[in-house]
């Protein structure tokens, strides 16, 4: 029996990874992995400039049992926001003032994740995050129709109303508590 099975699957590819029973020494499909056709995402723009990632793992906090001290699966990615030329200079402008937070003061921006137990799922994870906020910060909001913009001016208006006429009642009766006395 081969280690790895190719089953092709509507156009997508799964590899069946068979595990060996200890009790029955009989083989067993253990996990199918999908592999679906190759779209171009961040993500895959971050995997193509890894070498600007820095990538390190350490000691994840939170349950675990005995694991949780033996394993470094906690996942850190960090990498310089300014000099990520695969990222346009207005996306990483704003990337720098959405997440001020997560960069330090030598301009790197660190994302973490300790959600699994398994190192190469927590970086998966940090991938996925850094793609969100590229993706977040490349985003432009709307452009206001005309009718929004009446509206917003009609809202004005009637703010400045409400407000010119509460400066009239307060002026009336700070006007009614002066005493004259001539």
């Amino acid at each position: 029996m081969p280690l790895f099975t190719f089953v092709p699957l509507s156009g997508l590819y799964a590899i069946q990874k068979p595990i060996v029973s200890t009790y029955f020494y009989q083989i067993k499909p253990r996990r199918v992995i999908t592999l679906s056709k190759h779209q171009s995402t961040s993500h895959d723009k971050a995997l193509r400039h890894s070498d600007q990632l820095k990538i390190s793992y350490s000691r994840s906090s939170g349950p675990g049992g005995q694991h949780v001290n033996k394993a470094s699966t906690k996942a850190e990615v960090r990498f310089h926001v300014q000099t990520a030329s695969w990222i346009p200079e207005e996306v990483r402008n704003e990337i720098i003032l959405k997440n001020k937070t997560r960069i330090n003061k030598a301009g790197e921006l660190i994302v973490t994740s300790e959600m699994s137990r398994s190192q190469q799922r927590n970086l998966e994870d940090c991938l996925q995050k850094i793609t969100e906020m590229i993706t977040e910060a490349s985003q432009r909001p709307p452009e206001p129709s005309e009718d929004d913009i009446a509206l917003w001016a009609k809202r004005l208006e009637k703010r400045n109303l409400a407000r010119l006429k509460e400066k009239k009642m307060q002026s009336a009766t700070k006007r009614g508590r002066k005493v004259d006395f001539d």
